[in-house]
Formats: C-alpha cells, sequence, structure tokens
C-alpha cells in the first residue's frame, strides 16, 4: 500500500506536453481522485471473494422460500430440494394460466454490505433455458435489478457484472439507473420466458467479487 502510494505521488507525463514531466500534490484533485480509486481496488484485492450462500457447505436454508406467480393467482409450482452432492434443486413447471408464468426462489437476509464488489458470480448447472437472477438493495424497494443469462445444460461459473444490472418492477423497466448500491437484502432466481415450460436449475452457490 505504501509503495503504490509513494509511486501515485511520483512524477508522471504531462498530456498537454509529451515529454515534460509534472509533479501530483495531495492537496490537487486529481491525486485525490487517483488515490481513491487505488485505494477501493486495493481494498477488493485484500478481501477477495464475498460468499453469500454456499448450498453444499450450510445446513440452514431457512433463508430460502419459493415465490411463483401464484401470489397473483397464477398456477405455476416449484420446489427447493437438496441433491445428493448438497446442491439446491430448484425446479417445476410455469403455467400461463389465469395470467400466471413465472416461477422463483428468493433469499432474504440482514443486510450485507457489498461496497467495492463489482461482479456476482453463479456456480450452477441449469437445463439450456434462460433465467433472471435479481437481487435487491432493501426489502422494501419496488424495484429488482435483474440479469439475465441462459443456461448451456453443463455446471457454468457465471459472471454477472452488477453495474450492468437493470431495474424492473413486475416485467417492465423502470427509468431508473442501473445497478449502484453498497449493500443487498435479497437474491432470487426466475424463470418466466412467456411459455409453458417445466424447469430445472441446480445451484451450487453465489459469490461476490
Amino acid at each position: 500500500m505504501i509503495m503504490i502510494s509513494v509511486m501515485v505521488k511520483l512524477m508522471k507525463l504531462s498530456p498537454r506536453t509529451p515529454g515534460k514531466l509534472c509533479q501530483f500534490t495531495e492537496k490537487s484533485p486529481t491525486f485525490k481522485r487517483k488515490m481513491g480509486a487505488l485505494q477501493m481496488f486495493l481494498m477488493v484485492l485484500l478481501m477477495g471473494k464475498l460468499l453469500l450462500f454456499d448450498f453444499s457447505a450450510s445446513e440452514d436454508w431457512s433463508g430460502w422460500e419459493i415465490q411463483n406467480d401464484r401470489v397473483m393467482g397464477g398456477v405455476s409450482s416449484s420446489s427447493l430440494q437438496k441433491t445428493e452432492q448438497g446442491h439446491a434443486l430448484f425446479a417445476g413447471s410455469v403455467s400461463l394460466e389465469n395470467n400466471g408464468g413465472f416461477a422463483s426462489l428468493q433469499y432474504h437476509f440482514p443486510s450485507k454490505n457489498m461496497e467495492g464488489y463489482q461482479t456476482a458470480i453463479l456456480t450452477l448447472k441449469g437445463d439450456g433455458k434462460r433465467y433472471q437472477f435479481r437481487i435487491k438493495e432493501n426489502l422494501s424497494d419496488r424495484a429488482s435489478y435483474i440479469y439475465t443469462f441462459t443456461t448451456s445444460g453443463n455446471w457454468q461459473t457465471l459472471e454477472i457484472p452488477l453495474r450492468e444490472m437493470r431495474p424492473v418492477f413486475r416485467g417492465k423497466k423502470l427509468g431508473l439507473p442501473n445497478f449502484s448500491a453498497d449493500s443487498i437484502q435479497e437474491l432470487r432466481f426466475l424463470i418466466g420466458n412467456k411459455k409453458e415450460e417445466d424447469f430445472r436449475l441446480e445451484i451450487k452457490k453465489i459469490e461476490l467479487k
């Protein structure tokens, strides 16, 4: 940390006069901006990954629950089961009857600080179908921030840039910026492809980096 700080204070080529050297001072806006970015980078580098949930390593899955379109009168069905390997198996059937069309698995937990983390990492195995990964800063928020991904049928490690997660409410895009919060309270996996289909999604763990 000290070595890099000293390096930032050293001479740098001026963009306006190539070949001429200029020196940042600790009071200059440029120096403060660069130091802030450097400190954030080092903080994330030293922290490593933040584990949000590892199904195979946890016996307590009580924070996870199914929420399907039945809350809106639909008849889709799904369940959460444990595989022999200890992974989560989210599986079921999506129906379009009664204006339904989705099934989801959600996880609520005390607010978790995620400052400095930029990417969600999902380790999972799907069935070739398309799913959504959703997060919320607060449980009371109207908007969920979503990222849609397609599974391959094999085990995958998906890396999702948090700032690419866009806000939606009841399937409609909102005129708000993409995700930029420093904390979260909800994770959710959802399938809702506007068609009737059976599905099977096996999940091992969710992390941030």
